[in-house]
């Protein structure tokens, strides 16, 4: 296994930009991701805080009892109460068997990120993946992309949800997903691994009950011995942690929403485009009911200084909000824009590793950090990683590929050169004349019959399509032919853009790592933590 780094430009031109640390970029963060000193910086600000230490550890500990464990994470469960410790954090919704790569990109870059910034700053530094349980799209979650033949195949979770339950609520039915993750495994061909990944799999799945259960047992089980922690934002004990930051939000809701704009107008006047959709009514609070067994968005009105959701289906004053976050926390959660926040009050971040969407949305938070008298933590980019098989790089050596240009937008270039190449010029040239003469001869035949009875016009034009029809098609046969001598090369192609660019998507965006596991075993991920990375906003190429 070998790893280098390429330079390549982020998905979103604002992250682009993020990665160069472009000064048009850097007013809308309080740190820089690259630098000592602002590490350094951002210890300190921590030690003028104060956090639930000991209440978040215990709550962590809790909750991480039905999930494989080790002597790693209880280390991490001690180093997260002691004072001086800081953590380096990130999240991702639960997606079956992880959901794409780039979820198990990102639980790699926080675990190396917080080692790399233990040795750097002689602080004890935990990594800890928050899952975010409380989201409730459930289509975001219930699939998982594998290669069919030549194409790209979508295999979705059969089970069918139909309130907007938070996937933290959403229980699997253990005898159909055990099916369904047996179908998608050995539809990936078997290998040498394949049982032992089987078996993985089975075992995980006798000891869930929810999506997130199922999603944590694999995360653990793979990652344990790194000392990772995971926490559930969709877990209601969580909530009661959480209660003092409900209230300062329900009490600055118009104060959070104004600093949003604001932030977002400084954005816009750069000429970046905005991420977080919101309105002037907007509560950043969702309510859990119990009635219509989903969360409501909740929003606030006017005219009745009520937060009001579903269409007025539920209505509360601000005395009985504040009441139901001190009494019940439970039935709230947050949005994308008090989620942060949340965090930030929970936890000493020290950095948040963050996809491209995740940096641009986070650079409309800084006024709202500001106005609760809070810097955002450094935002860190997520590692980019594609995964280059030896096959793959002796079919881009044949092709005269750069990977770098196939990363960026794939092979269709090469590949229509390649077809211009292989075209037969003459036969391409006679199809092209016969059907010039075809529509010349038809004209005149046209201006003819209309003289002698204008009725046979349709029929004339009729004759006319068909004839074209089946020169079309005759071409056709012969480019069909021309490909088929060529069809070794053609397939290096298809299996260049079907490995690193599928769709049109980077790979990371589209496999999961289960086709992975199933190539190369069940260690493939203990390799990829032992290799070396640099947190420096390089795309990331590693040969297996």
């Amino acid at each position: 296994m070998e790893i280098f780094n390429l330079s390549l430009p982020a998905t979103n031109r604002f992250a682009s930009n993020y990665l160069k640390q472009t000064e048009d970029i850097l007013p809308f963060f309080h740190y820089r991701y690259d630098q000592k000193a602002d590490d350094i910086k951002r210890i300190e600000e921590l030690k003028t805080r104060t956090f639930p230490r000991e209440e978040i550890a215990v709550h962590i500990e809790n909750f991480m009892e039905r999930y494989p464990s080790s002597l790693a994470v209880k280390q991490s469960i001690e180093k997260l109460k002691q004072q001086n410790s800081a953590v380096v954090i990130g999240g991702q919704q639960a997606g079956i068997l992880t959901g794409p790569l780039y979820t198990l990109h990102k639980v790699i870059s926080i675990i190396k990120l917080a080692e790399k910034k233990e040795k750097e700053l002689s602080v004890p530094v935990v990594p800890v993946f928050w899952i975010a349980g409380e989201d409730h799209d459930y289509q975001e979650v219930n699939h998982v992309f594998i290669p069919m033949g030549k194409k790209v195949d979508k295999w979705v979770y059969p089970e069918k949800i139909l309130q907007k339950k938070m996937v933290s609520d959403i229980e699997m039915n253990k005898e159909i997903c055990l099916e369904w993750a047996e179908n998608l495994i050995e539809n990936f061909g078997e290998t040498n691994h394949t049982n032992l990944l089987l078996d993985f799999v089975r075992k995980q799945l006798e000891k869930s009950i929810t999506f997130v259960d199922f999603f944590a047992n694999i995360i653990m089980e793979i990652f344990k011995d790194y000392g990772l922690l995971v926490i559930d934002s969709g877990n209601r004990d969580l909530r009661l942690l959480e209660r003092d930051i409900f209230i300062e939000q329900i009490n600055h809701h118009d104060s959070i929403s104004y600093s949003l704009f604001e932030q977002q107008k400084k954005i816009k006047e750069k000429g970046f485009p905005i991420t977080i959709e919101a309105t002037e009514q907007a509560a950043n609070l969702f309510y859990y009911d119990q009635r219509f067994n989903e969360r409501i968005l909740l929003e606030f009105d006017r005219n009745t200084d009520c937060f009001v959701g579903k269409n007025g289906a539920v209505s509360f004053t601000k005395d009985m909000l504040v009441e139901l976050a001190t009494n019940n926390p439970s039935k709230l959660s947050n949005n994308v824009v008090t989620r942060p926040l949340t965090q930030e009050f929970l936890f000493p971040t020290l950095a948040f590793i963050a996809g491209p969407g995740e940096i641009s949305y986070w650079a409309e938070l800084k006024l709202v950090f500001e106005h609760f008298g809070l810097k955002m933590p450094p935002i860190v980019p997520r590692l980019n990683i594609t995964l280059v098989d030896r096959s793959i790089e002796t079919d881009l050596d044949d092709l005269n590929l750069e990977l770098s240009n196939v990363l960026s937008r794939g092979t269709s270039l090469e590949r229509e050169q390649f077809l211009l190449a292989i075209k037969d010029k003459e036969i391409a040239s006679l199809f092209s004349i016969t059907k010039e003469k075809l529509l010349e001869n038809y004209n005149h035949i046209e201006e003819v019959t209309s003289k002698l009875d204008m009725g046979l016009l349709p029929l004339l034009k009729k004759n006319e399509n068909i004839l074209l029809k089946q020169l079309e098609f005759m071409e056709n046969k012969v480019e069909e032919s021309t490909r088929k001598k060529h069809e070794v090369v053609l397939n290096k192609f298809d299996r260049v853009d079907l490995s690193l660019r599928p769709d049109g998507f980077p790979q990371e965006r589209v496999w999961n790592i289960f086709y992975y596991l199933n190539q190369y075993g069940l260690n493939l991920v203990k390799e990829l933590l032992d290799l070396p990375y640099s947190f420096d906003g390089s795309h990331k190429i590693i040969k297996v």
